[in-house]
This record gives C-alpha cells, structure tokens and sequence, in this order.
C-alpha cells in the first residue's frame, strides 16, 4: 500500500463527524435560497442584444497625441513604446508585429 507523505495527518483529537451530523448541517444550510440582494442586482444587468437607443452615451475623445501612433493592422493609438516595427513608413504595434 502506497502511502502519501504529503497529506496532513489526523491526531486522536481529530474525529470524524458521523454521517447523521453530515446529513443535519447538509440539511441546515441554506443552499436553496437565493439573497435579495442578488436578485436586485441581476434585475439591473442588460442582456446583449438589449435596446439601448433611450441611453446616451458621453465620452470625451482625445486626438492623437505627439507621443502615440496608430497601429496600421489593428488601427488602434498607442504609445509610442509599443511600437514593434516599421515597414515602408508604416507602423505596426507589437501585438500585431508577432
């Protein structure tokens, strides 16, 4: 028989609980119930495909920066530090370089 050095022994103080104890703090908890709070929450979460034409949307768009390019595979502005490679002027980030 293998035995597993690794596993934490038990002490005589350390008894197993008996199967009626199991069965009573099984039956005590209250895994069926779900928390108010939850349920509030999941009523205020959209679902993707939701009308969201009534919701206005203010973000404030910055141009470029002198310090920032725009990736021309991914068309994204970065940092300048992001830069991977230069092929013919055109620059390419290094997410998309690999």
């Amino acid at each position: 028989m293998a035995t597993d050095y690794d596993a934490p022994r038990k002490t005589d103080e350390e008894s197993e609980d008996s199967i009626e104890e199991l069965k009573t703090r099984r039956n005590d908890k209250n895994s069926g119930k779900v928390d108010e709070d939850e349920v509030e929450a999941a009523e205020t979460f959209e679902l993707p495909g939701a009308d969201l034409s009534h919701e206005e949307l203010t973000v404030r768009v910055l141009p470029r920066q002198a310090d920032e390019f725009t990736c021309s595979s991914c068309f994204l502005v970065k940092h300048r530090s992001q830069i991977a490679e230069e092929k013919n002027g055109v620059l390419y980030c290094v997410d998309c370089a690999g």
